[in-house]
């Protein structure tokens, strides 16, 4: 493991950020490295972005990314991992508050990721979990090293979605600790957000999906479903005014029918005695 004091005095010899590369100057994708491996990943990881809405941070003041390069180490400037999905609070959503990013690096943005999730496969699952380890020191460092090591990245989960569940680490002195998932959620009082497997239509299809949740229990919207939410909501006042108008003519139609009785019996329904 590397120990924690001698990268804080690395960085603390990390030289002046001009003469470091930027997000312009490190590649962005590397030649021959293979996609993403099936469309499940971007759809979930799509809805882990739109939904994620820190309570306790400015929307302006939170960035999330999916399957975008992470350059971690200063001394490594090539080096990067690319997470199905992180976010980070205490940023500027976008680059420089004016730019959207081609990558995300550290160096630059002085800010670590708080949250990861890696959506497992087969072929990437021992290293997600951290059950390998880096045997030749010059090649990088694998996903769970670079998480808890060297980013030091507070929350990292994890989402087995063949079998339906979902596993969660903190971060304390020593590394990652797994913690105890309850009715398939996690809160996270840092961020005023939570975690949880939700059963339910996400771009027209029904399965289990990880999303965060509010304080009080409601799912955080994505924009498609704020909108079908508010349609719903102005057809329900609609129908509401369809109904309040029939009843008031149902009710116009009755007295109406009132007033012609009586007056067919003779009587005038201006002028009738009142009831003592």
């Amino acid at each position: 493991m590397v120990n924690l004091t001698q990268r804080q005095n690395n960085i603390s010899r990390t030289p002046k950020r001009e003469d470091l590369p930027t997000m312009y100057d490190l590649p962005s994708e590397e030649v021959g490295e293979s996609g993403l491996p099936d469309q499940y990943h971007p759809i979930q990881s799509q809805l882990l972005e739109q939904t994620f809405q820190p309570a306790t941070y400015s929307p302006e003041q939170v960035f999330s990314a999916m399957d975008l390069n992470l350059y971690y180490d200063v001394e490594n400037t090539n080096r990067y991992k690319r997470p199905d999905w992180f976010g980070v609070v205490g940023v500027s959503r976008l680059y420089e508050q004016k730019e959207l990013r081609m990558s995300y690096v550290v160096w630059q943005e002085e800010v670590n990721p708080f949250i990861v999730v890696e959506l497992l496969s087969p072929s990437t699952q021992r290293e997600d979990l951290g059950e390998t380890t880096r045997r030749d020191l010059t090649k990088p460092p694998t996903k769970w090293q670079v998480y808890e090591q060297f980013l030091r990245v507070p929350y990292y989960i994890v989402y087995e979605r063949e079998q339906d569940y979902f596993r969660a680490f903190q971060l304390d002195e020593s590394g990652y600790q797994e913690l105890e998932i309850r009715n398939q959620e996690l809160w996270l009082a840092e961020l005023g957000l939570g975690l949880r497997l939700w059963q339910g239509s996400h771009k027209g299809i029904e399965r289990l999906w990880l999303r965060f949740y509010d304080e009080s229990g409601n799912l955080i919207l994505t924009e498609v479903e704020e909108m079908e939410r508010e349609r719903q909501e102005k057809e329900w006042e609609r129908q509401e005014k369809e109904w309040e108008r029939q009843e008031k003519e149902q009710a116009q139609t009755a007295l109406q029918e009132l007033r012609e009785r009586l007056i067919a019996m003779g009587l005038d329904p201006d002028n009738l005695p009142h009831n003592r």
